[in-house]
């Protein structure tokens, strides 16, 4: 039976040095309902979900549980009150085993003091893990899971704590769309026993089919908050940004030019007999379900993955791939799907990250001339229009959207011709979307060849000139982009 309400935050407000993150935002959030949180990065959704996770302290305003005020000063304390969240920025202790990490700090206890009964911990954990549709050895360790995997066990988590109230975000970035469908039938069976779901996502087409209600933040300050089915999606948008976004691809007429890169017959341990061709001016599109071999395939391009046999040409000539540094050579850039890993440094400043694949460009002699440096990277914080208080600002504190833009920045002056885009948005707001897309497109129209590996399929359709479609790591299909649709690459990359 639905609660009227279980939480509420009043007039919450927040600032850090130089920035109001959250002002006098009031939220409401009912039982037995999904109420997706939406804003561009740096909205003050992350902000928001910390203080109901005891992460910070408001500096004003008040928390609600069932009519109860409440002072939340750990994470512990809110799990403790009926409040888990499931955080994007997945934290598993990679050495201890999936039932471990689903029971950390709620352990099973036997007869003897002090002792945990494993037996007991792996037993509910495999009950959770089999709930979820994930039918895995509750014994593995963390570190050998896949991140579709690991996520689940952050699901796991999250229930076995019985929550009343369950923050998720971003939780379906990195699933698969079977396993987004367990996840959603999950979420129904949740909302029945009255749970509320705060959900954080900037998937139009999931916002609109899992929630109840919408609250649409921007600046800091609470928009609007609505029943879903009384909001279309431009509407929607034009809330987010505080602007129209007419157009969110923006996508020019462009004629191809020359084949600038082949590859031919190029297997590896996860793709076999991968033949096509690249165009200067061309974006190309790979789809595919998580683990079809996609990604594996362009970071054989990129020097990342090895390869077992097969050719590279660029321009028509024959060349070894073998290391970053070689593509890199080659002009071929990647931007990779996993930027916090293998993109960025987020302990050093925006113009240190700019600036690290192109130090060839800063140096005086041996030494790194900081003037250069400078203006090198404030030439790209203006070029991309990257939001930082300044270029010594560290990458941590930068949002998702900024930190993207950082990654094509070190492309982009690397002077590449071939860049590989690979889930260039996850985890982004529409706002940046929009600027990262129009990019995109007139880097296309400037003559760079493109690949664009999504698993948003209207990224895909809205971006590609032609499209490929791996099924286990094989090309099943080439589209072009009058003749795609949803229906016809899910076909493909399902059948």
């Amino acid at each position: 039976m639905n609660q009227p309400w279980l939480l509420k935050a009043e007039n919450i407000s927040k600032s850090f040095p130089g920035v109001k993150a959250l002002d006098k935002v009031n939220l409401t959030i009912e039982g037995g309902k999904v109420h997706t949180i939406i804003g561009e990065n740096g909205a003050g959704k992350s902000t928001l979900m910390k203080i109901l996770m005891g992460i910070l302290l408001p500096d004003e305003g008040e928390i609600l549980y069932k009519g109860v005020k409440v002072k939340l000063m750990s994470v512990q304390e809110a799990i403790k009150t009926g409040i888990s969240m499931i955080h994007q920025e997945l934290l598993p202790f990679p050495e201890l085993s999936i039932a471990e990490n689903i029971f950390m700090g709620n352990e099973p206890t036997s007869r003897i003091p002090g002792w945990i009964n494993k037996r007991e911990m792996n037993k509910n954990a495999a009950l959770l893990m089999n709930k979820l549709g994930a039918k895995v050895d509750v014994t593995r360790a963390m570190k050998e899971l896949s991140i579709a995997e690991m996520q689940m066990v952050e699901i796991a988590k999250a229930i076995s704590n019985q929550s009343e109230v369950i923050i998720m975000d971003e939780p379906t970035s990195a699933l698969s769309n079977r396993e987004i469908a367990i996840l959603f039938s999950i979420i129904e069976e949740l909302k029945q026993q009255g749970i509320a779901i705060i959900y954080i996502s900037h998937k139009m087409d999931e916002i609109f089919k899992i929630s109840d209600t919408i609250t649409v933040m921007r600046d800091g300050k609470h928009i609007t908050t609505c029943a879903i089915n009384a909001i279309d999606q431009k509407k929607l948008i034009s809330l987010i940004v505080g602007r129209e976004i007419n157009s969110i691809f923006d996508k020019k007429e462009n004629t191809p030019g020359e084949v600038i890169l082949s590859v031919t017959e190029l297997t590896g341990e996860k793709f076999k007999d991968i033949n096509f061709n690249l165009r200067r001016g061309e974006i190309l599109g790979i789809a595919g379900l998580m683990g079809s071999g996609r990604t594996e395939i362009v970071n054989s391009i990129y020097g990342l993955e090895k390869i077992v046999k097969g050719d590279i040409f660029i321009n028509g000539k024959k060349v070894k791939i073998r290391s970053p540094k070689d593509a890199i050579k080659n002009s071929i850039g990647l931007v990779s799907e996993d930027r916090k890993k293998y993109g960025l440094v987020l302990g050093s400043s925006v113009k240190h990250n700019i600036s690290l694949s192109s130090l060839e460009k800063c140096k005086n002699g041996l030494f790194l001339n900081l003037k250069e440096e400078n203006e090198i990277a404030n030439a790209q914080i203006n070029k991309l229009n990257i939001k930082t208080s300044s270029s010594d600002q560290l990458a941590n504190y930068l949002s998702g959207g900024n930190q993207q833009k950082i990654v094509i920045a070190k492309v982009l002056l690397n002077d590449a011709d071939i860049i590989i885009f690979d889930e260039p948005t996850r985890g982004i707001d529409i706002g940046a979307k929009s600027e990262i897309y129009k990019l995109m497109t007139q880097l296309a129209t400037e003559g760079k060849a493109l690949i664009v590996i999504s698993s948003e399929l209207p990224e895909i359709l809205g971006l590609s000139d032609r499209i490929l479609i791996i099924r286990e790591g094989e090309i099943k299909a080439e589209l072009s982009q009058a003749e795609a649709t949803q229906e016809l690459i899910m076909k493909h990359a399902m059948a």
